[in-house]
């Protein structure tokens, strides 16, 4: 039963029950109008209450329903809302945990509110690129007022009950039992007429018009690419102008025009692609899981400090080994210095600031830190130095300890090899910083222990990563594909562009920052040191060799003051470098290639087509799992637009057809060799089909 119903005394409960968080699935929302009409249909019932069973009252739509017939099968929640808003007899809402979305939708249409201190309250739905669609925008305004409760819309933050208990949101917000407090209010209020409804609110506040183009000013400046705040301002400016009737009718046409724009599809995307990448199919979700209690980090370098201090914001206590006395105080002093920084912007207590500072601790010596539940090594991207720390790991630490490696190219079935326990073996690719970018892409090598994959993915949601498994290769999902983009950036060089006019055009797409700013911000001699490696290991790969011009004259990025662009002490603003340019023209030259422009329309489709095709080879390869995978690695990972949804739902939506026939274009042109489609993609573009 998604819904149960009893009766107490002269009140029936209706509690709803499906789990996760009570989701408002067509199941639910049919036994509470049978709820409904049982007890209006039983003279010995004078008043309703409805509550949710376990952790939420509800959390509002069932997602398992999006995108299917079923989320709009009657009865709908505005069915469900009428039934209990026309109700003669007094309905209360019992709230606890979680009210949000079609869940506080669903209490805003009830006759009075009980609810618990504490409980997360919320419309959230503009953060899936839409708006409430039933009878949020109308009835909150009324109750919280119109500012309050547009902050609420627009922003989709949560609020704790007790922030809202002097408003007409509750009649009641109590400290113990919430069902208990809802019980004694139906005995108070059953013979109360009228009953109060929260449509027949009048909104009062002088002024409206001057305060909702207010909003919309700043709101307009602040959505960026996506439409969803601006429609919720229009929404709620509905709840002030419009009869009731009309509103409602007003927010249901918005709310259907929002789920057609692309800029959902792609919000909603993402959420699903996030939760759908913690699932891997041979995993059982009842996997057992290894203790994760205490952790080590070898080196206290940026990454191993960023890395340590995902771990202690987790609250678990982390050990730094490093080789020399001096680079681990340097290490310690630089995650101090983070912390003080975020605590004097104020986003950190001084408590918790002792609390995470007193959880990291530093050694010289690798018996120290043989006791940790798992072991992070972050040491030069270099085999022979893995190999060396990884026949240490083996020897010191414990049984059942999970030994990881942060590399972001090498292979971890030959790292696995060198331990005598490749099962507890895994890699944890962190971005750089790593105590910043959401990112964490779980490498599962050839004998990796399925409970040591359980972990990872559980350990990412505790130290607040989006966990993506991928399977071994060269660059794993991330780095391979951002190879194919960085080779077309240098060709675009070579071909007529400057570094200003390619990142410029990214940027103006999307991305949070181009190729060439991206160099300069990780070092070029990284990529430098990548691509010395290929030119022995595949020399069929063609390369544009001005980064490699770049990095002979020294320029390795905002570490030097000088990359593709040129930088000012205590400046981090990219300045075009003529030096720079000039060395490009040249190397132009150099090649016999006449230079041409180069439309950004082009650029855009060469970098963003070149991940694609990558992504496609990865798909088929079986080295992802699922195209949103892929998605949710550029997307928290490598600074894809949110709102284009990421490299594979963008192609997607584009149209397959489409990408393979501009690419068929490019293969006509210099390096026609990369443009050659990944079978997938070509096999999908030719049947009509797509990749999600």
């Amino acid at each position: 039963m998604t819904a149960e119903y009893k009766v107490n005394g002269a009140v029936a409960v209706i509690t709803l029950n499906n789990p996760p968080v009570n989701g408002l699935g067509h199941a639910t929302r049919s036994a509470i109008v049978e709820g409904m009409k049982k007890a209006l249909g039983d003279s010995a019932v004078r008043a309703v209450v409805i509550t949710g069973a376990g952790k939420a009252f509800s959390g509002g739509a069932d997602i398992k329903e999006f995108n299917t017939p079923k989320a709009m099968q009657e009865p709908t929640l505005h069915t469900v809302i009428n039934v209990v808003e026309n109700s003669d007899k007094p309905v209360i809402a019992a709230i606890h945990s979680v009210c949000m979305g079609g869940g506080l939708e669903l209490a805003l249409g009830c006759n009075y509110r009980v609810a618990q201190k504490g409980a997360q309250i919320a419309l959230p739905e503009v953060k899936l690129g839409i708006l409430p669609g039933a009878g949020g925008t109308q009835r909150l305004p009324r109750v919280v007022g119109l500012e309050f409760g547009l902050n609420m819309i627009v922003s989709g933050t949560p609020v704790p009950a007790e922030k809202l208990a002097k408003t007409a949101l509750f009649n009641e917000v109590v400290e113990g039992d919430v069902l208990e407090a809802a019980l004694a209010l139906a005995a108070k209020v059953a013979d109360v007429r009228p009953l109060p409804r929260v449509r027949d609110i009048k909104i009062d506040y002088p002024n409206y018009e001057a305060f909702l183009q207010f909003s919309r000013n700043t709101v307009k400046a602040m959505a960026g690419p996506f439409p969803a705040p601006l429609k919720c301002v229009d929404a709620v400016g509905a709840a002030v102008t419009m009869k009731f009737d009309d509103g409602i009718k007003y927010e249901r046409e918005l709310f259907v025009e929002l789920v057609q724009t692309t800029e959902s599809k792609a919000l909603r995307h993402a959420f699903f692609g996030e939760r759908a990448a913690s699932k891997v199919p041979d995993v059982p979700e009842d996997t057992p899981l290894r203790a994760i209690k205490s952790a080590a980090v070898i080196g206290a370098g940026t990454m191993g400090g960023g890395i340590a201090m995902n771990f202690a914001n987790a609250g678990i206590p982390v050990k730094i080994l490093e080789m020399k006395q001096e680079a681990l105080d340097k290490g310690l002093a630089t995650i101090r210095k983070n912390y003080e920084n975020t605590l004097k912007k104020g986003k950190l207590t001084q408590e918790k600031f002792d609390q995470r500072v007193g959880l990291i601790t530093g050694t010289l010596s690798y018996e120290d830190i043989g006791q940790a539940d798992i072991v992070v090594e972050a040491v030069f991207e270099d085999m022979g130095v893995k190999e060396q720390v990884f026949k240490k790991l083996d020897e010191v630490m414990k049984q059942g300890a999970i030994l990881a490696s942060n590399t972001s190219t090498l292979d971890v079935n030959k790292i696995a090899s060198f331990t005598k326990r490749p099962q507890d073996v895994i890699g944890l690719h962190f971005f750089s910083p790593a105590n910043v970018m959401k990112l964490l892409e779980i490498v599962r090598g050839e004998k990796t222990g399925k409970d040591v994959l359980a972990t990872s993915l559980a350990l990412a949601k505790k130290i607040k990563k989006t966990g993506v498994v991928s399977g071994v290769c060269d660059g794993f999902i991330g780095n391979r594909m951002i190879e194919q983009y960085s080779r077309q950036a240098g060709f675009l060089l070579e071909e007529g562009a400057l570094p200003e006019q390619v990142d410029k055009a990214i940027e103006k797409f999307g991305f949070a920052m181009g190729p060439f700013r991206m160099g300069d911000l990780a070092g070029n001699d990284i990529g430098w040191y990548i691509r010395k490696r290929r030119y022995v290991e595949k020399p069929e790969v063609t390369y544009s060799k001005t980064a490699d011009l770049l990095c002979e004259m020294g320029r390795f990025g905002q570490k030097t003051s000088a990359g593709w662009y040129d930088y000012k002490p205590g400046d981090r603003k990219p300045y075009p470098s003529q030096v720079v340019n000039d060395m490009i023209i040249k190397h132009s030259a150099d090649l016999g290639i006449e230079r041409r422009k180069i439309s950004d329309e082009e650029i855009v489709q060469r970098l963003v087509f070149a991940l694609v095709n990558e992504g496609a080879y990865i798909l088929e390869e079986g080295i992802a799992q699922r195209a949103s995978d892929i998605d949710m690695v550029y997307l928290t990972g490598y600074g894809f637009p949110l709102f284009r949804g990421g490299p594979m739902f963008y192609a997607d939506t584009v149209g397959l057809q489409n990408v393979v026939m501009t690419m068929e274009k490019f293969a006509r042109g210099r390096h026609g060799e990369a443009w050659k489609p990944a079978p997938l993609l070509a096999r999908l573009a030719a049947e009509g089909k797509s990749f999600n």
